[in-house]
């Protein structure tokens, strides 16, 4: 499980996240949507614990990432927009690599195969991560995800650089994943997707939370039953909506 409570990131002058909380239940995906600017990586980089908060906790089954940072840690897997990869390192050696940092060498030898099968890298398994495409590093950066079975998965924009083929395989694994009881975050723009995928959303703008909710209720709310995501995601943006947070949950 996720837990966000009031998470406040400050940068001098500048609060980047403003009073923003949520949870994500074991079995659900979330999506995080925003216009450009509106805090959604920074908020992932504190869950992540990249960043520090300023203000707030957030806890990842249970532990707290600032707190207890390990123990949090063990259960979480990152993917960013752009891939952080060790460019020195094989495709195998890299995945081994993330197995050892998370002492999950045994699932390592389980999953390996299953993963390079799966994101088309079995031939690609002893090339440099440097001569790896895009697209290529990023299916390898979601492979790493995946490789110790964590239960808390956060995802920037993991849809961007990827072939149609690998996009319809990650849509796949996410609802795996969420099958077998993983609590998943996705920032996207991509809100035809997000309205297929997520089973609630959240809409942040200058940082705060503007809504939370299903497709359903966000329609309610913003006068706009039946229509698309993106034509809610338009309404509740607009400068007239994009000041207090409404929650239908």
């Amino acid at each position: 499980m996720l837990e966000v409570f009031r998470l406040v990131k400050q940068y001098k002058q500048f609060r980047a996240v403003d009073d923003l909380s949520f949870t994500i239940s074991p079995g659900e995906i979330v999506g995080l949507l925003g216009p450009n600017g509106a805090g959604k990586t920074t908020a992932l980089r504190c869950v992540s614990g990249i960043l520090k908060p300023t203000e707030g906790a957030i806890r990842i089954n249970g532990y707290d990432v600032v707190a207890d940072q390990a123990q949090a840690k063990k259960g979480l897997a990152f993917v960013p927009e752009v891939p952080s990869l060790y460019e020195l390192l094989t495709v195998d050696e890299h995945l081994r690599f993330v197995a050892m940092c998370f002492n999950t060498l045994d699932q390592y030898e389980l999953l390996r195969d299953e993963l390079l099968a799966r994101y088309d890298l079995t031939e690609k398994k002893d090339m440099l991560v440097a001569t790896l495409s895009k697209g290529m590093r990023q299916k390898l950066s979601v492979a790493c995800a995946l490789i110790h079975n964590a239960n808390v998965l956060l995802f920037d924009e993991p849809m961007i650089g990827i072939d149609p083929a690998g996009a319809r395989e990650l849509k796949d694994e996410l609802l795996r994943q969420r099958k077998n009881g993983a609590a998943i975050l996705i920032s996207t723009h991509l809100l035809d997707t997000a309205e297929k995928l997520c089973d609630r959303v959240i809409i942040v703008a200058r940082g705060r939370k503007v809504a939370e909710g299903t497709l359903e209720q966000l329609q309610q709310l913003s006068s706009r039953e039946g229509q698309s995501l993106e034509e809610v995601f338009l309404a509740l943006t607009e400068d007239g909506h994009a000041s207090p947070a409404i929650s239908h949950l």
